[in-house]
């Protein structure tokens, strides 16, 4: 039997723990994701041998990252969507726009292979699509590039605009309560067999479906309330940053200015895109332009959901149409996954 070696994952995760603190202290966006992927970024494009968990240990990372995913599609959330379908069905629109133009842009320009370029492209949850990028036949290094500089770029680029527009928050945003112990245990524990049972069906990213699934269908139903315990949700997000990293150890600098300058141009079409759309559904319904561009805007849930705090805009609304888009992807990504594999 083969051994595993750990000193290198160690390092790693060492490493990813630096940058978040780091990034912490610095009150950088999302410093528990971004910290530690470009510290482990930076480490692996010097020299030093970085390297990603065991299978196992992964697939309970993924697990964690699930559950914490899927726990934004509450009851609240479902119901405030009947009430915006004009919104949605813009946002569905905007969707399909950006992952049927988008790829066929980097194919011709960037020469990227087809499953590369879609999972670059879509628009949806950072740890969600990387998570599907382990199961797919495509140059991960190159998607985890783009796809960081995506969620990266919209995490920086909001805070800034509403910072420069002076509308500043006056209280924090109200932290959730944590899922109970009891509660929190048996979800895990399904969210394991889900995993397996989905991995046995070939479903690309099981245990992070089978976390999504397990957390969607506990809180819809209410069986259970509360988010993923905090110090489990920062270490998953930190070792999802190491994974990330890790992706760079022996990348050269010309792949990365090559990956790097796609990840651009999604960010920037994807965003015109979306904008456009969300100037038609401003249109059609007279709602507030902001509002509906940042519900609309490719970045992380958590992100514009707090930006919407900021700027006085329901979170609810925002929420709503970020979780859309990620139920959305939950079909079409896998879809296209599964097709990849048999091509």
């Amino acid at each position: 039997m083969q051994t595993v070696g750990w000193r290198a994952p160690l390092i790693t995760y060492a490493i990813a723990v630096l940058g978040a603190g780091l990034m912490l202290v610095l009150s950088f966006p999302a410093p528990f994701l971004t910290g530690p992927a470009l510290a482990v970024t930076l480490a692996g494009l010097a020299g030093v041998k970085t390297e990603a968990f065991p299978t196992r240990l992964r697939d309970a990372v993924f697990v964690i990252l699930g559950l914490t995913i899927g726990q934004g599609v509450t009851p609240d959330v479902l119901g405030a969507m009947q009430a915006w379908p004009i919104t949605l069905a813009a946002l569905a629109g905007s969707l399909f726009a950006i992952i049927l133009l988008t790829p066929s842009i980097l194919v011709k320009f960037w020469s990227m292979d087809a499953s590369t370029a879609f999972l670059s492209s879509a628009p949806g949850h950072l740890s969600y699509v990387l998570g599907l990028s382990e199961g797919a036949k495509a140059d991960l290094k190159t998607v985890s590039i783009v796809q960081s500089i995506r969620v990266l770029a919209l995490t920086l680029l909001v805070p800034v605009a509403v910072t420069l527009s002076g509308q500043l928050p006056e209280i924090a945003p109200e932290v959730p309560d944590e899922t109970a112990p009891l509660p929190l245990v048996a979800m895990i524990v399904c969210a394991g067999l889900a995993g397996y049972v989905l991995q046995k069906l070939r479903l690309p990213a099981a245990y992070l479906i089978g976390g999504m699934l397990v957390s969607v269908v506990a809180h819809v139903t209410g069986l259970v309330s509360g988010v993923m315990n905090y110090w489990m949700a920062a270490a998953a997000f930190v070792a999802l940053g190491a994974l990330i990293g890790s992706r760079f150890s022996g990348v050269s600098w010309a792949q990365l200015r090559r990956a790097f300058s796609a990840g651009i141009f999604v960010t920037v079409f994807g965003v015109v895109l979306a904008g456009a759309f969300a100037v038609v559904a401003h249109w059609l319904t007279g709602m507030d332009l902001i509002a509906v561009l940042i519900a609309f805007a490719p970045g992380g849930l958590e992100t514009m959901a707090a930006m919407s705090v900021v700027l006085g805009i329901d979170p609810t609304f925002v929420a709503s149409h970020h979780v859309a888009r990620l139920l959305m992807l939950t079909v079409i990504v896998p879809i296209f996954v599964l097709r990849g594999r048999r091509d």
